[in-house]
């Protein structure tokens, strides 16, 4: 949810922690002498299991505007109630003063091991296509003012894994509460609320389904917002679900009967497209945010099989992540 509000160009960004998070950022989320946490949950999708986690032998700092939420998954040695707003420059105003020139290269060192995994790299030869390269080759082409707004699954992970925000606020999505068919509707609110900003929602083929009536109310309000669909013809996210904890005994999670989105988007009186290869891409994604005066849906097929990796199973700890397909019964 916090994605943007550290550049994700920085050299000192690890990536998103948790279930779907980067090897880097678990592993010193996990061994770090002290985890200062600021108006987080700790809930399952972070920390795996509370057990393991707590486990650790480390300070933890909370920080939260609600009482009840300090100490309520996993128990903290320095609770703190308050404003953010308020707390944050007392905190750095007192940091500041007892900075010291302490050598942090070993931690460094021992960072650069865990990114030297490259748990995020894929295999992007031949002209198959993949959602993370279209991802990358759509933040190479937006600016950092681009809002982006999504559902719930694969489609939102691979988003918050390979689109590296520049500034916060800049990605709306529901995070755990799971809500699929809000991406729409998101976009929406945020093109209204920035009209000056190009708002894209990256949203699958199962979570559109969900409110895709809202293409008549970006008619009716002209409301230009661009919709970048991945379609794996599946609900992603549960069939990956099935696929790793229920060794491929899929249940009602492919999507026999789906609509011809173009068509559909063409129904309610906006511009549909539909990519099925690499030498394909570039043409639309311009064509997607070049075009000012109407709703553009781009539709992207891509392999059903596609998995979010890493990943972390229900029930175990950040040092139990599998980073590919072959971990999975590792």
């Amino acid at each position: 949810m916090g994605l943007g509000a550290f550049p994700g160009t920085d050299q000192h960004y690890v990536g998103m922690p948790g279930m779907h998070g980067t090897f880097e950022a678990n592993m010193a989320m996990h061994n770090c002498d002290v985890l200062l946490a600021l108006g987080v949950r700790f809930d399952d999708r972070v920390i795996g299991n509370p057990v393991e986690f707590s486990s650790r032998n480390r300070t933890i700092i909370h920080i939260d505007i609600d009482s009840s939420s300090i100490s309520k998954r996993v128990k903290v040695d320095i609770p703190i109630v308050g404003d953010l707003r308020n707390v944050i420059p007392q905190l750095t105003s007192k940091l500041k003063r007892i900075a010291t020139s302490r050598d942090l290269s070993h931690w460094w060192n021992e960072i650069n091991a865990w990114r030297a995994r490259e748990c995020l790299a894929y295999d992007n030869a031949g002209e198959k296509l993949r959602p993370q390269f279209v991802l990358e080759r759509l933040r190479q082409l937006v600016d950092d003012d681009t809002i982006i707004c999504s559902d719930v699954g694969q489609h939102q992970m691979w988003v918050a894994q390979y689109y590296k925000f520049g500034k916060p606020r800049r990605w709306i999505n529901s995070g755990g509460l799971g809500t699929m068919g809000v991406g729409l509707p998101y976009g929406i609110g945020a093109k209204l609320g920035k009209p000056e900003s190009d708002v894209i929602v990256v949203t699958g083929d199962g979570s559109i389904q969900m409110c895709i009536q809202e293409l008549s109310t970006c008619m009716q309000y002209g409301i230009n917002v661009k919709v970048l669909c991945l379609n794996n013809q599946s609900l992603g996210m549960v069939r990956q679900q099935q696929h790793v904890d229920h060794r491929g005994r899929y249940a009602h999670s492919y999507m026999e009967s789906l609509p011809d989105f173009v068509k559909l988007a063409e129904a309610y009186g906006h511009v549909g497209l539909r990519v099925e290869t690499k030498i394909a891409l570039d043409e639309a994604l311009r064509t997607l945010l070049e075009t000012r005066d109407r709703t553009v849906f781009m539709e992207v097929l891509i392999d059903s099989g596609e998995r979010v990796w890493p990943m972390i199973r229900s029930g175990t700890g950040l040092t139990q992540m599998l980073l590919s397909e072959s971990d999975i019964d590792g």
